[in-house]
């Protein structure tokens, strides 16, 4: 295990002020958003986005969760905090991204200079410092990004021929028993002429995945379907997907794979693991639960999924925060498997990648330890001007490694297309 945290992150206690903000609620924040270290967490034109770095910590390991969390409780603990707006998000506000296994991959929890929130009709915008407190500055539109240059994709750790290969072997080994479910994952490479400007894809996720959480932290970006856990003053809710079918572009075909969805075998049993693996994690930390019997169907541009919201009271939110109910909920069956052990041993195995980041819990907390957290999900790691993108399918029993393989390419979709010019 190893933990670093910026220098500036022990020079002293973060002075925290947040005020309103007049902005026209035509002005989207992802035109605010510089170049300089962007974070983002936004869902229907709502949300957060931040700049700079004020104080950050990168942990590694089993205790990666662990680790961030004492160092989060000991910022908070120190910090002076002036909050005239008390919304969920304002105030002091960390973002992180989290290794999806033990090892390897390396876990960040950054604190922003400036974050920009919106939610409903209440704008707002926070400034961090050191030492004094700040006078929050204006708050302007930010130079557009340059869209990437020549992009070309290549296959990553494995090839189309080589993954469904995988996949068989993983059917193989649930049938002889060894355990119920496995997600597999694969990789695509994109490269460009010149640097790759995170804010181009993320503003393109943001137009044509508003239904989606598009997130960006420490190169990692994406439109996620998926929130992992949302604590909100003692209430936790949950949304589970698993089991896909991709889309036509025919409506009145694409209600036909809907109900067809909603009534097959293989993806109910593989949509079943996952809202029981959720419903356990949280119930020791809920006093009450809600988990619905049956999904509803989830419509998105390039696919569709089965959904489940779970929701509960927490009766421990004093001691445990979003991001410890994040940690007891990693990996899902929606990202890992059914039994969890055996599918995480597995995809170590067979999997034949590194995932770093990818299905990894990412997205933000407040102070007080509310927040929300999704799972890494339609998401890509940029560095210069290399662009490694994920995608992963649920395997059961009954799984089809040609259907598979189309599922995992209908997964690439959002991010390669956001690659791509206007």
């Amino acid at each position: 295990m190893t933990t670093s945290a910026t220098p500036e992150a022990t020079a002293g206690p973060l002075v925290v002020r947040t005020v309103d903000l007049d902005l026209d609620a035509a002005t989207g924040l992802l035109a605010l958003l510089p170049a300089d270290h962007p974070v983002t967490w936004i869902r229907r034109g709502e949300g957060l986005v931040g700049w700079g770095v004020a104080a950050e910590v990168r942990t590694c390991g089993p205790t990666r969760f662990a680790d961030a969390a004492k160092w989060w409780s000991e910022t908070t603990g120190r910090a002076v905090v002036r909050d005239e707006v008390d919304e969920p998000g304002t105030g002091l506000v960390s973002f992180g991204t989290f290794a999806f296994a033990d090892e390897p991959g390396e876990s960040v929890l950054t604190v922003p200079e400036v974050v920009v929130g919106r939610r409903g009709d209440r704008t707002w915008v926070t400034t961090i410092s050191r030492g004094f407190l700040p006078q929050p500055g204006p708050v302007t539109l930010a130079d557009p990004p340059h869209e990437p240059l020549a992009v070309s994709f290549a296959d990553g750790a494995l090839n189309g021929e080589g993954w469904m290969s995988v996949v068989a072997d993983a059917v193989a080994r649930i049938n002889a028993g060894e355990l119920e479910k496995v997600v597999l994952a694969r990789d695509l490479v994109a490269t460009s002429d010149e640097p790759v400007d995170v804010r181009w894809p993320l503003a393109r996720l943001v137009r044509d995945y508003p239904m989606c959480w598009t997130f960006h932290v420490d190169g990692l970006f994406g439109a996620t379907p998926e929130l992992l856990v949302r604590r909100e003053r003692g209430l936790v809710t949950s949304r589970v997907l698993a089991g896909t079918i991709r889309r036509t572009g025919d409506d009145e075909r694409d209600l036909a794979l809907a109900a067809t969805l909603a009534r097959s075998s293989k993806d109910l049993e593989e949509h079943e693991y996952a809202v029981r693996s959720v419903a356990d994690a949280l119930d020791p930390h809920c006093s009450s639960m809600n988990v619905p019997e049956a999904p509803f169907v989830l419509h998105l541009p390039n696919v569709m999924h089965l959904a489940t919201d779970v929701a509960g009271v927490v009766h421990d939110a004093e001691t445990v925060s979003s991001l410890q109910l994040a940690e007891a909920l990693h990996p899902s069956a929606a990202v890992g498997g059914t039994p969890t052990a055996a599918a995480t041993r597995l995809i170590a195995e067979i999997e034949g990648m590194a995932r770093g980041r990818y299905a990894g819990p990412v997205g933000w907390m407040d102070a007080a330890g509310d927040g929300e957290w999704g799972i890494a999900l339609r998401s890509a790691l940029v560095d210069g001007a290399t662009v490694r993108l994920f995608a992963g399918c649920g395997i059961v029993a009954d799984s089809d490694p040609e259907a598979e393989l189309a599922e995992a390419q209908a997964k690439f979709v959002p991010v390669r297309d956001s690659l791509s010019a206007d």
